[in-house]
């Protein structure tokens, strides 16, 4: 594939590429990738995908997976991040296998690129996109293990509404895919990540906002739809890791709890629907005082998060 690295905004070695992919229902589109090589010589490489209301910033995924002999790789889906245009919504999606292209054309190059053994890892609808795109995709892997940080495998919201409201609001998203609706996601989140206000991090508010764009219905069902699937069974063919925090937090008002727990996902949901996924290897683990993207989580958390992660690939990487 013919593509055209530049630096990139995070500057420090990384590069971008920008994928040109078919047109869509808003027209034209794109997806970018993101790299950092290794100075050392290796064959293995990681392919990180970001979550909902997000885009590759966490440098310290690279730092770590460069310390252990890989070559770095993102991804910004369409319509996210390095890759929204003017003419599209932030965050627009009527299927989640629409990201299927965007993740074919990165693990092509990553493969172009000579790397042998891939890890592709995902976070929260990241994950939930790379379970599907998986199991969609058995047998013909470009990729050779998984991992899931805090995958958004459910709604978090109360059983009576999982069962009422969100199948209502994924069938308006059927009937007419551009009905607007409001977000509910906590905004304390995206405080307690960003160096602004209480957290450590630095990433562009514009492209991450504490509360994110109202989201359209067709949204709501193709994240429905992916729910269905993984709670009807699913089956993919390489190892898989979950990792989740050992319990959600809800705070109301800002609380030091939000750097304890998941305060976007229900725990307890990432476990039970991770049961209906198989898997020829799976483990689901939970790293206690994670926050729900693990590798934000304050040091010594994050240390442990990577320390669980790099135990596990070695057992199932060659």
């Amino acid at each position: 594939m013919d593509i055209n690295y530049v630096e990139d905004v995070l500057k420090n070695g990384f590069e971008q590429a920008t994928i040109n992919q078919p047109n869509d229902y808003e027209g034209e589109v794109t997806s970018t990738i993101i790299r950092k090589r290794n100075p050392k010589q290796t064959t293995k490489a990681i392919l990180c995908i970001h979550g909902f209301n997000d885009y590759f910033f966490q440098d310290i995924i690279a730092d770590e997976f460069l310390k252990k002999g890989f070559h770095f790789y993102a991804l910004d889906l369409r319509k996210y991040g390095r890759s929204i245009l003017k003419h599209q919504k932030l965050n627009n999606v009527r299927d989640l296998s629409e990201y299927y292209e965007d993740i074919d054309s990165a693990l092509v190059i990553i493969k172009d690129e000579k790397n042998e053994e891939v890890v592709l890892y995902g976070h929260s609808t990241g994950g939930l996109i790379i379970t599907l795109y998986a199991s969609d995709r058995k047998g013909n892997e470009l990729f050779d293990s998984l991992i899931c940080n805090s995958p958004f495998y459910d709604f978090n919201v109360p059983w009576i509404q999982k069962k009422t409201i969100i199948p209502i609001l994924a069938f308006l998203g059927r009937l007419d895919a551009t009905i607007s609706l409001p977000i509910g996601f906590s905004r304390f989140y995206g405080k307690s990540l960003h160096e602004n206000d209480f957290g450590e991090w630095n990433y562009n508010l514009k492209w991450k906002p504490h509360v994110a764009p109202s989201i359209n219905a067709g949204w709501v069902n193709a994240i429905y739809k992916g729910h269905q699937r993984i709670a009807n069974g699913i089956t993919v063919n390489k190892p898989l890791l979950v990792l989740h925090s050992l319990k959600s937090v809800f705070p109301k008002e800002w609380s030091e709890e939000l750097f304890k727990g998941d305060a976007i996902l229900n725990v307890n949901d990432i476990i039970d629907k991770s049961k209906c996924i198989r898997a020829p290897q799976k483990d689901v683990t939970a790293v206690d005082g994670a926050i729900h993207d693990m590798v934000l989580s304050r040091k010594p958390i994050r240390d442990k998060v990577f320390e669980v992660l790099f135990e596990w690939l070695d057992k199932y990487l060659k």
